[in-house]
């Protein structure tokens, strides 16, 4: 977006270069020392924009805490999402130290959530009962091996959840194309766990995350 590279990138790097901030398309980010430093930048941000023929969006601006161990002040604000992650104060793993802290870090958004099971949704896995679960395999993986390396960069186990959900819809295709396991789902689901065991590599979630995402 060049007419954002001159109202926004060039302005900021003249006139806030203590700043650091980020820009992708038409959203943005400004690290801020404090709440005052913040609403002053706002203000300041939406003069620039007004003088370009633009506005900043009425409810996306907003001015957000990042709330961790460090900083403990209560604020109305301590969650936004960016790029598809969701960032928010989280419960953290010390693994040097054996401990949990509070950190502020991102993992895949709800929104993003919901549209990747939206996606495998639409697939109607469980009644594509002609194919084989490597034919399965070869709508799936394409899609889970991006979501994994985009999302799973930070905060990978949050994916642990819509592994779950695929296993759940293998399970209903399983269901549905043996009559073994028909109205059986326990026993189905420990086949579904026992093909990832013997064949982790057909699933990229399976590999990724094992039988640990089994319902």
């Amino acid at each position: 977006n060049l007419f954002m590279h001159y109202a926004f990138d060039l302005w900021m790097t003249r006139t806030h270069p203590d700043l650091p901030w980020c820009r992708y398309a038409d959203d943005g980010l400004v690290h801020c020392r404090n709440e005052q430093q913040a609403e002053a930048l706002r203000a300041e941000l939406g003069i620039r924009l007004a003088a370009c023929g633009l506005q900043m969006h009425p409810t996306k601006t907003k001015i957000v805490y990042c709330k961790d161990q460090r900083r403990r002040g209560e604020y109305p604000n301590v969650v936004f999402d960016f790029l598809g992650y969701q960032f928010r104060p989280r419960r953290v793993a010390n693994t040097r130290r054996d401990e949990f802290f509070c950190g502020y870090t991102p993992a895949a958004s709800p929104t993003a959530m919901k549209s990747m099971r939206a996606t495998i949704k639409s697939l109607n896995i469980p009644r594509q009962t002609p194919g084989t679960l490597a034919e399965i395999a070869q709508q799936l993986n394409p899609l889970l091996r991006g979501w994994i390396a985009y999302y799973g960069r930070y905060s990978r186990s949050a994916l642990s959840t819509l592994a779950d959900y695929v296993n759940r819809k293998l399970r209903a295709w399983i269901m549905r194309k043996f009559k073994r396991f028909q109205s059986h789902k326990t026993r189905a689901s420990l086949f579904v766990r026992k093909l990832a065991r013997e064949n982790p590599g057909l699933f990229v979630h399976w590999k990724t995350f094992g039988t640990n995402t089994f319902a």
